[in-house]
């Protein structure tokens, strides 16, 4: 396996993490926080799809979906320690479409490259996470699995099967 293959792997296997731990959410579990202070399912998709078309950016090789309006700035980081908006969210069914269309193209960007574009230098603020294109990519699909874990604390608390 080379380089690019692994990253292939790890990006299809965090897309399929995700789009497993949401399969049996209605669009009323999205909005439920873990704590207070956390923020819901539905922000995190949301916030997982306008990162990775962010990240994504540093591959000329990427054509992403344009995103609904609105969609970055109801997604975007809280600041200064707030959670995020109770209102004005989508349908699991949109998150996920959505999800899955950004993680295509990213895949598909991937498809494109050498293990030796890996190495290509990152560019503004993710070069000090990542300074490599390999590591951007490992760090996309290591996003998806972190707020994938986030999701299945929800999960319990709404009593859904432990999946994973």
């Amino acid at each position: 396996m080379q380089g690019v293959d692994a990253i292939r792997t790890a990006l299809q296997s965090t897309q399929h993490l995700v789009n497993w731990f949401l399969s049996d959410l209605d669009d009323h579990d999205l909005l439920v926080r873990p704590i207070d202070a956390a923020n819901n399912i539905a922000w995190q998709i949301g916030h997982l799809t306008v990162s990775e078309t962010h990240m994504g950016k540093q591959m000329p090789e990427a054509t992403y979906p344009e995103l609904p309006a609105g969609f970055a700035e109801q997604h975007a980081n809280p600041k200064g320690g707030e959670s995020a908006p109770t209102t004005g969210y989508a349908t699991r069914q949109t998150y996920t479409d959505l999800f899955n269309q950004v993680r295509q193209a990213t895949l598909g960007a991937v498809a494109k490259l050498t293990d030796a574009d890996l190495d290509r230098p990152t560019q503004g603020s993710m070069a000090k996470f990542a300074p490599t294109l390999g590591a951007l990519l490992i760090l996309v699909s290591n996003h998806s699995m972190m707020h994938g874990g986030q999701f299945s604390v929800v999960r319990r608390k709404l009593g859904k099967p432990i999946l994973f």
